[in-house]
């Protein structure tokens, strides 16, 4: 059974840069495309970041040059970067990963909480 266990997240201030990580367990070189999403109180989960195999990473509009995400394929670990985080950030930050063999199945970790004060 592949799992995904994120850590690094907490409370910061305003202007912080906390660094989430994100190991699955399984082989190395195990998944494809491997990403993080948040879900905010009140609101619908939606995507932050999203990096292929190959380094090459998308962001959602609201991370406005903040976050980077980065991953260790090796390792199947995923990273993201959070800088000048806003108020508006906190939230559950989750982990995914497509696994590369069929049925290329996309797991979840079980979230972190990060939780912004101003």
């Amino acid at each position: 059974q592949v799992q995904l266990v994120e850590s690094g997240g907490g409370s910061v201030q305003a202007g912080g840069s906390p660094r989430l990580s994100c190991a699955a367990s399984g082989n190395p070189f195990s998944f494809n495309a491997m990403g993080w999403s948040r879900q905010r109180p009140g609101k619908q989960r939606e995507s932050v970041a999203v990096i292929s195999t190959g380094g090459r990473a998308n962001y959602a509009d609201f991370v406005e040059g903040r976050f980077t995400i980065s991953r260790d394929n090796a390792k199947n670990t995923v990273y993201l970067q959070m800088n000048s985080l806003k108020p508006e950030d906190t939230a559950v930050y989750y982990c995914n990963g497509a696994y590369k063999d069929p049925p290329y199945n996309v797991y979840w970790g079980q979230g972190t909480q990060v939780t912004v004060s101003s």
